[in-house]
């Protein structure tokens, strides 16, 4: 492949991390599909600001999860914990930052259940507050599903990360690069969009440390990438003889165009959820800045009992803010699923896209 201005090679994973150390973007965006070499590039990322006890680098990938693991009690099938790797870098000096309440800060966003950390020990026990037949509160000690201690190991990260970010406690002042690696290999569709939703929140507007997120989730990375917009972009591929990362900023890979599509074959169905409307949001500021608008109100067309032109700008600035369930995600209205498909309707009619990319359909014109 031959070398131009929106493509560096690299020889091996080394040379590409330091590379990505170099870079002076504060938010680096890389995707890049399964088997590439996202994990081993985080690590190789990592160990370049290893030295001897020093580190630069807080991660979150495949590893990470790897410090927590099961206790079943397998002799009384009754006490069952997630212990912790104390070993690791990751947990020291845990137990004198608070970080039960920390950690619920994000995770009260997510999931319902409870949790207590014995540091002494390594070990988390989790438990959920339900009604008892006579009413009263009761707790019961319970092994959390697969997907519920992924995300609790994420809101673990995400907190350490806060900390880091925050640079307020000496406890992490020795970040000074994050680097996650797909936080959300576990978790379904829905998940995805609340946790890069999330992320993105977290990490802008913030210039302490440098942050790279490589993912290979379509869904995740378009939510971040219309999230981050100042953020730089890249696609790592691997080839014979090493790998190759493309600058996307400037050839951009229409994202949007991906997600729209998304849209469009939701917008047919019953199946449309709050987080639909931050979706649309995101593409209507992509169009904007692209015609040369200054906000997304400038490209939504008015309904002509609308005098001033504001009531979808409303509805879609209104619906596309405010807080995403994982496990229960918030299915619209039947007004607000009405009102959506509108707009969607008004706004591809309004800037044409390929009509091959999005084929008629009965339903969605009789459901506007």
């Amino acid at each position: 492949m031959a070398k131009n201005n929106d493509i560096e090679p690299f020889a091996d994973l080394d040379a590409l991390a330091q590379y990505l150390r170099d870079q002076k973007k504060k938010a680096i965006l890389i995707f890049a599909y399964n088997g590439t070499g996202k994990t081993r590039l985080s690590m190789a990322f990592k160990d370049l600001g290893k030295h001897g006890d020093q580190r630069d680098t807080l991660y979150f990938n495949a590893f990470t999860e790897d410090l927590f693991t099961w206790d079943n009690d397998l002799e009384n099938d009754s006490e069952r914990v997630l212990r912790m790797n104390t070993a690791s870098h990751f947990f020291n000096g845990l137990a004198e930052l608070e970080m039960e309440s920390r950690i619920r800060k994000f995770l009260h966003r997510y999931a319902d259940f409870e949790f207590k950390i014995d540091y002494e020990m390594g070990a988390i026990t989790f438990w959920r507050v339900q009604k008892n037949a006579e009413g009263y509160d009761e707790s019961a000690q319970i092994k959390v599903s697969r997907g519920e201690e992924n995300i609790f190991i994420w809101c673990f990260f995400l907190a350490i990360a806060q900390l880091a970010i925050d640079g307020q406690l000496n406890a992490y002042n020795w970040v000074k690069y994050i680097y996650i690696d797909d936080p959300i290999s576990s978790l379904d569709e829905n998940n995805a969009i609340a946790v890069a939703a999330h992320l993105a929140q977290l990490i802008k507007g913030q210039d302490r440390v440098k942050v790279v997120i490589s993912s290979h989730h379509t869904l995740f990375f378009n939510v971040v990438c219309n999230e981050m917009g100042k953020a730089q972009r890249y696609f790592l591929s691997k080839e014979p003889n090493g790998y190759y990362l493309r600058n996307t900023n400037a050839t951009p890979r229409f994202y949007h165009v991906a997600m729209l599509k998304e849209l469009h074959e939701v917008a047919k169905s019953e199946k449309l959820y709050t987080y639909h409307f931050n979706i649309l949001r995101g593409i209507m500021e992509k169009t904007a800045t692209f015609h040369g608008f200054n906000h997304i109100g400038d490209i939504i067309k008015p309904e002509p009992d609308d005098q001033d032109g504001t009531l979808h700008y409303r509805y879609v600035q209104l619906l596309s803010h405010g807080n995403y369930s994982l496990f229960e995600p918030v299915e619209m209205m039947e007004e607000n699923k009405q009102i959506f498909r509108k707009i969607l309707k008004n706004f591809m009619e309004n800037y044409l896209f390929n009509p091959n990319l999005f084929p008629e359909d009965e339903t969605l014109e009789a459901n506007t």
